[in-house]
């Protein structure tokens, strides 16, 4: 059984996934460390505790991935087994630093890939959107003090000194083409002395040691259940919990960003088309594609303009107004989101689309990033974000935290959907005031229980497609199931 450190351990989990809240503010994402010496299972016990934890946005992160970029007489000394991999001044703490705090903020990082064949930092990199759960491993994970202050639990694996040495040759000749007398003399002259000098005393700064390494299941066990009994409490009904803020904290009238379609008799006669369960897929589609050019058209009123003067085909002048930015594109959360693209094209010729596949894990129910594609020039442009339908608003607060990774700034979002519910409104604009939303109409409930839209008009994405279940066709109003 591992031994237990620190009867208190801090868990500073803020209840809220890291996407939630704007850049900027310290979002306590869980972190914990695992270090111990060279081929002790750190790397193994890692992976247990990520598959163990049934929470979601779990990621490890290697410090092998931040060693320094060696200069060329280094290089040559490393391919003679001559250079200390093993010694602190080896990885880049300041990155690592870096990596880890963007994490703990819920920001989007890209990992150094590193090359054990070449000893070389590769020019790719590999992109972690902030998670739930990051789990740090390697040599010197508990070493730095900057590093050690972002976590939240700091593990030593403990392992035979024999152990480390036959894992080692087995993983440095197989994995990274190594010769097995350089293996050897490195672990004499480097692995050994660095695990005695520098890496054994961080012990003193675990909070959990597990000895044995992976053949300590008990430990992992426990180590799992610890973590997971903390984050069960703060992330796992995020959805539900927006879904749950009285209406009276989400009145629109306080929400100066959000503009709403005036009701006009127009915009109530498209509306009563698209909710009536008995209108066909194909005026569906035709009036909800209607609908969406208004919503477009009111969105573009939002962008800046300037003052411009043109001479008309009489020859006097006409004082008008431009565009400042030309650049301009669509990103649509994908699926309903995709149903606004066409509408937006009758509105924006040749515009740019983005896509973004959001979608709830099936235990949870939480909103997970699968998949993003976004314009070359997305950074510098006004960005035209749509979802058809907005509930809770967990997957808006997701695109919107993707976009602003993706260093769009937050004034330059425009969120366009057909209609809302006041919880999803008052989520989006609390997280991030900068953006303006637009919506056609706002219904007055969400259901608690069941997070639909009501009065609604049901699963958009299934009725613009054809993919309703085969009930729908019978007359029965689905209702709207919302990210």
């Amino acid at each position: 059984m591992g031994m237990l450190r620190k009867n208190n351990l801090l868990l500073t989990a803020s209840g809220r996934p890291p996407w939630y809240t704007s850049k900027g503010k310290n979002l306590d994402v869980f972190i914990v460390g695992v270090a111990g010496g060279s081929a002790s299972g750190k790397t193994s016990v890692a992976e247990v505790i990520l598959k163990s934890l049934n929470v979601p946005w779990v990621v490890i992160l290697s410090m092998d991935s931040f060693y320094k970029p060696l200069t060329p007489e280094q290089s040559a000394r490393a391919f003679r087994n001559e250079h200390d991999f093993d010694h602190p001044n080896s990885f880049d703490y300041e990155l690592l630093f870096k990596t880890l705090q963007a994490l703990k903020q819920g920001e989007k990082v890209d990992i150094p890939i590193y090359d054990f064949k070449t000893h070389s930092r590769t020019n790719r990199t590999q992109r972690v959107y902030g998670a739930n759960v990051v789990i740090f491993e390697g040599i010197f994970a508990l070493y730095d003090p900057a590093v050690l202050s972002l976590m939240d639990m700091k593990i030593f694996v403990d392992a035979d000194g024999d152990v480390r040495l036959a894992r080692r040759l087995q993983r440095d000749v197989s994995e990274r083409g190594r010769d097995l007398a350089g293996v050897l003399a490195q672990y004499q002259r480097f692995v050994k002395p660095s695990y005695e000098t520098y890496i054994h005393p961080t012990m003193r700064n675990a909070d959990v040691i597990v000895p044995r390494g992976l053949a300590n299941q008990r430990a992992i066990h426990l180590i799992t259940q610890m973590i997971t009994k903390q984050l069960r409490e703060s992330y796992l009904n995020f959805r539900w919990e927006l879904a749950r803020v009285p209406c009276s904290e989400c009145a629109l009238t306080d929400k100066p960003n959000l503009t709403v379609l005036p009701a006009t008799n127009q915009l109530k006669g498209l509306h009563t088309i698209i909710r009536n369960r008995d209108t066909s897929r194909h005026d569906f589609i035709f009036y909800s594609e209607r609908l969406c050019t208004l919503v477009v058209e009111r969105g573009l009123s939002l962008l800046p303009f300037t003052d411009v003067t043109v001479t008309t085909p009489t020859g006097a002048p006409y004082a008008g107004q431009r565009l400042q930015s030309p650049r301009l594109c669509g990103v649509s959360i994908l699926r309903a989101g995709s149903t606004m693209e066409s509408g937006l094209r009758k509105v924006c010729k040749d515009i740019a689309v983005g896509k973004i596949l959001i979608q709830s894990d099936p235990v949870t129910g939480e909103p997970k990033l699968h998949y993003c594609k976004f314009p070359r020039d997305l950074a510098t442009s006004y960005v035209l974000l749509m979802d058809a339908l907005v509930g809770t608003g967990a997957a808006a607060l997701m695109a919107i935290r993707v976009l602003l990774d993706h260093r769009v700034p937050e004034d330059h979002i425009i969120f366009l959907n057909l209609l809302a519910a006041p919880q999803g409104i008052h989520a989006v604009t609390k997280a991030f005031p900068q953006v303006r939303i637009v919506s056609s109409m706002v219904d007055p409930h969400l259901s608690v229980d069941k997070l639909y839209i009501e009065p609604g008009l049901g699963n958009f994405g299934d009725r613009y497609f054809g993919t309703e279940p085969a009930e729908s066709a019978t007359g029965s109003n689905t209702p709207t199931v919302l990210a």
